[in-house]
């Protein structure tokens, strides 16, 4: 699974994925090697939703802080649909 960093995923898919991989782990029947792997998958996952927490954060605190409002820019929002 060493695999070159994809594109991150939306917050919501990350999350499933997350979810997916807590089951596979839960459910006791991986091997060492592919528990270790799915481990680290699911760390590489929560780093990406946190990091998007975070951004969210950022953003609501930018809107209350403007009084609801945030200056348009194009670069910010370039990635996001």
């Amino acid at each position: 699974m060493a695999e070159a960093p994809a594109e991150p995923f939306p917050f919501e898919a990350a999350l499933a994925q997350l979810e997916a991989l807590v089951a596979r782990l839960e459910g006791g029947e991986l091997s060492l090697e592919d528990s270790l792997t799915t481990f680290e998958e699911g760390i590489r996952l929560t780093r990406q939703c946190q990091q998007a927490l975070r951004s969210a954060e950022q953003k609501v605190a930018l809107l209350m802080e403007n009084g609801g409002t945030v200056p348009f820019d194009p670069e910010d929002d370039a990635g996001e649909s």
